[in-house]
């Protein structure tokens, strides 16, 4: 009898592992900054050329002062698009940390297309008219001469991806202002596109979310607005 014990012991012990549940995925908390002002924003013309533009003298104290202000953070990983702006304004952070700037190109901004060059005083007629209707549903809609609102989600959804493959489990994202905006209102299980109208992101704006790609992502706060 006693010769049974142990036999019996591991099929328990399997039967039970069979009935379990996997483990939830885990989640992150992902902090999105926009790009501090670049030459294209002091011109008032929209630029989203690649790879672009950098950023301007008053840019540069807006990337030293979001470095002072995000260093405390305990960023575990810091990630810029493939547009100059961007790997500028993070520079300064990812020297106060002693990290490396990775660069995701599909955390770039949305292609303008055929309004490349144009007055972003006029964007909301033009360069914003595809991206609105994308936040309808209507993700078939194009830019005229750039991309649809699922090729936009699918190339920032694979950087978002990466970040999280990477095993970082506090990470900041160095992006622009209309892919942020865009792609957090398009992904977020708490979504308010009013929030664009109301509080557009500004230079160097941040909008922090939490989640995984599994179960999802939730908006935490946006330019600093609580949204939990």
């Amino acid at each position: 009898m006693p010769r049974l014990v142990a036999p019996a012991l591991v099929l328990m012990v399997v039967l039970s592992a069979c009935g379990s549940e996997p483990a939830p995925p885990e989640s992150i908390t992902l902090t999105f900054v926009r790009h501090a002002q670049s030459q294209a924003n002091a011109s008032g013309l929209i630029d989203t050329s690649v790879p672009g533009p950098g950023i301007t003298a008053d840019g540069e104290r807006q990337a030293q002062q979001v470095a002072e202000e995000l260093r405390s953070k305990d960023f575990d990983g810091i990630y810029a698009s493939s547009m100059v702006r961007t790997q500028q304004t993070a520079a300064p952070l990812a020297e106060d940390l002693g990290e490396q700037v990775d660069v995701l190109p599909g955390l770039q901004e949305i292609p303008a297309g055929w309004f490349e060059g144009t007055s972003e005083a006029d964007a909301a007629a033009t360069y914003f008219l595809a991206p609105s209707q994308w936040l309808q549903g209507q993700r078939n809609a194009r830019i005229p001469g750039a991309i649809d609102g699922n090729e936009f989600n699918d190339d920032f959804t694979a950087a978002v991806q990466r970040i999280y493959d990477s095993g970082d489990k506090n990470a900041v994202a160095f992006s622009h202002g209309a892919a942020i905006m865009m792609w957090t209102q398009m992904n977020v299980t708490n979504s308010d596109g009013q929030l664009l109208m109301s509080h557009p992101l500004p230079n160097v704006g941040q909008v922090v979310i939490e989640g995984n790609p599994v179960t999802g992502w939730q908006l935490v706060s946006w330019d600093g607005l609580s949204t939990m």
